[in-house]
């Protein structure tokens, strides 16, 4: 059960780093006009957009905002939070649950 929590704890950092990567991506998006903003939208856009391009298939941008990308994130956070739940129940019934970090 040790290496169950180490694996979902793991999926759950992963999809909390992705969430984030995305929210940055979305709120850049209003900035593209901008220098700045350019060269970090370059760099998250490869690996934020294969994910959002899954939504966008089926949702189009409504009057140009991206609605897709909104379920995407009420997605990954759903996932995220599924995994912390099942990392801190596998702990739990391991009887790793003292000092356990990360939530």
């Amino acid at each position: 059960m040790f290496i169950m929590y180490i694996a979902l704890n793991t999926l759950y950092w992963f999809f909390t780093i992705y969430y984030v990567l995305i929210i940055v991506r979305v709120l850049l998006s209003w900035f593209r006009g901008q220098e700045w903003s350019y060269n970090i939208i370059s760099f998250l856009s490869p690996i934020t957009d294969p994910y959002l391009d899954i939504f966008r298939s089926f949702i189009p941008p409504l009057g140009g905002l991206d609605i897709s990308a909104i379920l995407a994130i009420f997605l990954l956070q759903f996932l995220a939070d599924r995994a912390k739940v099942l990392a801190v129940s596998a702990a739990i019934s391991s009887g790793f649950h003292y000092g356990m970090t990360g939530f």
